[in-house]
């Protein structure tokens, strides 16, 4: 997984307040900060591995409901 535009990616995926722009771009300058920096970079994991699976295949035949699945 690449992760080093991971801050770009993130800013264009979200509506974002100012001053989690201003975080994102000049970085944490203390504890607090750097938990919302890190928040902000857990969901942009989360984002990113949504947009990375794939769906299942609609194409599959359904199962028959009323057969015994013991059979």
């Amino acid at each position: 997984m690449d992760d080093k535009n991971w801050k770009e990616e993130y800013k264009a995926w979200k509506t974002l307040s100012t001053s989690q722009i201003l975080l994102l771009e000049h970085g944490a300058k203390s504890l607090s900060q750097s938990w919302l920096l890190n928040e902000m970079w857990c969901e942009w994991k989360g984002i990113k591995k949504l947009k990375e699976t794939e769906l299942p295949s609609l194409n599959t035949p359904c199962r028959d409901l009323n057969k015994d699945p013991w059979e």
